[in-house]
């Protein structure tokens, strides 16, 4: 493997030490209390941010780029320490194209910030750039995940502790695979009895929950979180909505788009109340106190 690298540095015309990386970078919901140092670090120092406008939004305001009225018509922005950073708009049909160009960047000696809400792992970006580094025979770049907080996490920390025991996500998109494989994954979790978490919820959610209803329990409790971690920015803004199995397909309401989120519970799923709000738990395995 790394004869095969070494030829592929030379023929690009440098080796890796010469060359910039390339930062895969998750910004969780993309609110400051919500990212990581790490990230933060990332894209502060990056020579190219590449981003949608709604994570640059968000990274402007939080100060992490450098303000709109910063930014030159050739998209470079300059701090008022006078670092320059060139911000380019990423969209979902220029997914492809701007994968290339960030390998074109990093071998110019630039370090990229490829930005992605959530983790970008999980239903992010991180597959489509080693995917696209093995068309391209990129082996040269040098390629890092840098993690974010994935909407399951901040779902299940929105009401309360649903996923302290074995949970899944299931993404609903059937973009890239069939419905058939979707409904067959769909009925497996139920069957094994995980809690479920399912993305991409603008579409085919009332179908997913029918498809879990056969195999579990109308009582079983729901969760419809929307832009988890958000608050008031983002597309909708944050809400969580508590309700069972049977009922969830009754609230269309509440799933308002691409930032919703639905969590199924288990048979061991349970509420909490306090005096304000109600919480969903599910116990790790059904243990007591005297347990743990």
């Amino acid at each position: 493997m790394s004869s095969d690298a070494e030829s592929t540095d030379a023929a690009a015309g440098g080796t890796p030490d010469e060359h910039g990386t390339l930062y895969v970078v998750g910004i969780g919901p993309g609110l400051p209390d919500h990212m990581t140092k790490r990230a933060k670090e990332v894209i502060e120092s990056a020579d190219v941010v590449i981003a949608s406008s709604l994570y640059q939004e968000f990274l402007r305001d939080d100060g992490t780029i450098p303000a709109e009225e910063r930014t030159d018509e050739d998209g470079v922005a300059t701090r008022e320490d006078g670092f320059e950073q060139e911000i380019v708009r990423s969209t979902m049909g220029r997914q492809i194209e701007l994968a290339r160009a960030a390998f074109d960047y990093v071998r110019e000696g630039k370090d990229v910030a490829h930005v992605s809400g959530g983790d970008p792992s999980v239903y992010g970006k991180s597959d489509l750039i080693f995917k696209m580094a093995e068309e391209e025979d990129a082996t040269d770049v040098p390629i890092e995940i840098v993690p974010g907080l994935t909407a399951a996490l901040g779902g299940s920390a929105n009401v309360g502790a649903p996923l302290c025991n074995d949970f899944c996500t299931v993404s609903l998109s059937d973009k890239w695979r069939g419905w058939d494989e979707i409904e067959e994954k769909l009925r497996a979790a139920a069957i094994s009895d995980f809690v479920i978490v399912l993305y991409n919820c603008w579409r085919n959610y009332e179908k997913a929950v029918e498809i879990v209803r056969e195999e579990r329990t109308d009582d079983a409790y729901v969760a419809i979180v929307n832009d988890a971690g958000r608050e008031d920015a983002g597309r909708n803004g944050e809400s969580k909505f508590i309700t069972t199995l049977g009922e969830a397909a009754d609230h269309d309401d509440k799933v308002s788009g691409m930032g919703t989120s639905l969590i199924i519970g288990n048979h061991e799923t349970e509420t909490w109340r306090n005096d304000d709000r109600t919480y969903l738990v599910t116990p790790r395995g059904g243990r007591d106190v005297d347990d743990f």
